[in-house]
């Protein structure tokens, strides 16, 4: 599956699922550019892929904001070529019950889970058109696919995602561009540590019993990125371990 020559952007680099994408992306032979407002954890992921022999950029900045994806984007142009490869991974994943949702809220969440990917595939699309080749990958969530308690503007959020890849895909479908979604599942990752919930009693209610791994999800990315995947597009690629079945 290789990816040489290719430049990639991850958003939401820093920690994570962004990282082990990164670093995956990376080790099948792209450049890759990792975005995230925690510019310091950009940075570190950037330089695990330096350390490792490959080539890599940390921009910081807001996914949620035209000018920053842009000043992201300029950058990466300049020194690693034009984008071919997006995966829009930053998130918020806050748990709240509906009651406490106020209206501030639901815009910051929307705004960066779905109002960001639909930013950066403004500002990357048009490096992909002159290519004619692209992909896009975004990260949506399995609580998008069943629901989830004290979610709702999350899995409001990362539904809205799923449509997004779903018109998409067929918008570029003769372009040489593919767009397709990987909703991941109950992932063992720092975010899933600082919640609330209890991974061991969790895992049980599975049917795989345990969590899965980020690498897992970093693998479905690069295959969907890859020339491998060159017939698939508008698809959802659930990787969760069974707990949704499509």
């Amino acid at each position: 599956m290789s990816l040489q020559d290719r430049v990639a952007v991850v958003t939401g680099g820093a920690r994570g699922l962004g990282r082990a994408i990164a670093l995956r992306l990376a080790g099948e032979g792209a450049r890759v550019s990792v975005w995230d407002l925690k510019a310091e954890g950009a940075e570190q992921t950037a330089a695990l892929i330096r350390r490792a022999g490959g080539e890599a950029l940390a921009c910081g900045g807001d996914a949620a904001k035209a000018a920053d994806i842009a000043t992201a984007a300029a950058r990466t142009r300049a020194e690693l070529g034009a984008i071919t490869i997006l995966v829009n991974n930053a998130a918020l994943s806050p748990f709240a019950a509906f009651e406490s949702i106020d209206e501030e809220m639901w815009d910051r969440l929307l705004a960066i889970d779905l109002k960001g990917p639909f930013l950066c595939c403004k500002e990357i699309i048009p490096d992909m058109l002159a290519a004619s080749w692209g992909r896009i990958i975004n990260i949506s969530s399995s609580a998008a696919q069943t629901g989830a308690a004290s979610s709702v503007h999350y899995a409001a959020a990362k539904a809205g995602v799923l449509g997004l890849t779903r018109a998409l895909a067929i918008e570029y479908a003769t372009r040489g561009i593919t767009v397709n979604a990987v909703p991941p599942g109950f992932v063992e990752t720092e975010g899933l540590h600082e919640s609330p919930v209890n991974i061991p009693t969790y895992a049980q209610t599975t049917p795989m019993k345990r969590p899965g791994r980020p690498e897992n999800i970093a693998a479905a990315v690069a295959f969907l990125a890859s020339e491998a995947a060159d017939y698939i597009t508008g698809h959802t690629l659930s990787v969760n371990g069974g707990r949704y079945c499509n």
